[in-house]
């Protein structure tokens, strides 16, 4: 199958699923891309062959985010809706999802890199959660930093926006293999470590590992898009940073 946003294909002989990211250079994690890596993930899953996902991308770099217009009055929670769908089905996913990245990882996209089980990464590759930056917070992140990486670096990365390099984050633990060449890491890890193994036992133990996991996801994340809903979207510098950004000017907060 191919898709506008995203490739997919089975390599390994049927055992390994590939999904691509195909906008390049910026690979914007919008509502089309999100569906798409959901649908591929959907048609896939009852596949008794597959043994994993590998997910990577075309171009110089993994993603620049999301889609900042979506993030608007009026559209943003549809995207949320998409997002929390996609990311859910990524983590009750019955396989491993590998994630290959190089270049900028950010925003929306480290989060859907987050949903996978190892992230493979070259050492200067770039992750941050740039969102307070433009006067909102990274409601996925929120979880998966804290649960990744632990509430001093998850909380580091939340409010200073800053973005850290593949060293910094292997370091962190966010990313759990350095390599220049992070695709060919991730398909080197499947040939020793996954493709030997049963693919119906794999998928008991995916549970075993990962179902906890995606039920406290889901849990949190029903209170967090409250917050982000309700709360933050009811502020004035929400739609301020948002603004700023897009006419390409400083913001100009209001503290309100």
């Amino acid at each position: 199958m191919s898709d506008t946003s995203l490739k997919s294909w089975l390599d390994r002989g049927g055992a390994l699923l590939r999904l691509r990211l195909n906008m390049p250079k910026a690979n914007i994690t919008d509502a089309a891309m999100l569906e798409a890596i959901g649908a591929a993930l959907s048609e896939h899953a009852p596949d008794a062959d597959i043994k994993a996902v590998l997910l990577d991308h075309e171009g110089p770099h993994f993603s620049f985010g999301a889609s900042v217009p979506e993030h608007l009055p009026g559209k943003f929670g549809d995207m949320l809706s998409v997002m929390n769908k996609t990311l859910l089905a990524m983590l009750q996913h019955p396989v491993p999802i590998l994630v290959a990245v190089k270049g900028q990882c950010l925003g929306g996209g480290l989060e859907v890199a987050c949903g996978g089980s190892r992230i493979f990464a070259a050492p200067d590759a770039s992750f941050g959660q740039p969102e307070i930056k433009v006067g909102v917070f990274a409601p996925y992140a929120s979880f998966f930093l804290t649960e990744l990486i632990g509430q001093i670096h998850a909380e580091d990365m939340l409010y200073s926006g800053r973005s850290v390099s593949g060293e910094e984050a292997s370091a962190m633990g966010l990313v759990a293999e350095l390599s220049d060449n992070p695709e060919a890491a991730a398909l080197t890890y499947f040939d020793e470590h996954l493709a030997s193994v049963s693919a119906s036992v794999l998928r008991f133990a995916v549970q075993a590992a990962r179902e906890d996991y995606a039920d406290r996801f889901a849990v949190r994340m029903a209170k967090l898009e409250e917050l982000y809903t309700s709360g933050l979207m009811e502020t004035k510098d929400a739609v301020e940073g948002l603004e700023a950004f897009m006419a390409k000017r400083p913001a100009q907060w209001k503290n309100c």
